[in-house]
């Protein structure tokens, strides 16, 4: 298993949160989703957000990343009622260092790919799904079932 790699980012409200800031409390479910207010991350933010109660029950954050600013996170959470934490990646330096980037993305460059990964509460990648097709969703069933087998 993969050592997830570090990172500090900003979430809605400028805060700075860390992968670290879970470890050995809770498993994490990194979501990385490609841009806010667009129609497949919205399906799978809001289908996240309707699950969380089941992702709490097994011991596990919920965090989605994109490159969106901070402010553009915040408006988003608003607007959906999302229920967990929304991190900008902003400098892209997280997306790189899970290698879940786009080079280009309908003439963007830069844009996070849609992805999972779960990270145990030891720090390590023990799933993870990064999709070429952003219109496709992570398979949710498959990161809870993982989920449910860490405990």
């Amino acid at each position: 298993m993969i050592k997830a790699p570090e990172f500090i980012l900003k979430d809605t409200g400028l805060k700075d949160v860390s992968l670290s800031d879970f470890l050995g409390q809770s498993n994490v479910v990194l979501l990385f989703f490609p841009l806010a207010f667009s129609g497949v991350c919205t399906k799978e933010l809001c289908t996240t957000r309707d699950n969380l109660k089941l992702y709490n029950s097994l011991d596990s954050e919920v965090i989605g990343i994109s490159v969106d600013s901070s402010f553009t996170l915040k408006a988003y959470k608003e607007a959906y009622n999302l229920n967990f934490t929304l991190l900008s990646d902003f400098n892209k330096e997280v997306s790189k260092k899970y290698d879940t980037l786009y080079e280009d993305y309908f003439g963007m460059k830069g844009v996070s790919k849609r992805s999972a990964f779960v990270i145990d509460k030891e720090g390590r990648i023990v799933h993870q799904e990064i999709l070429e097709d952003s219109d496709k969703m992570p398979d949710l069933q498959k990161i809870q079932e993982v989920l449910a087998d860490l405990d």
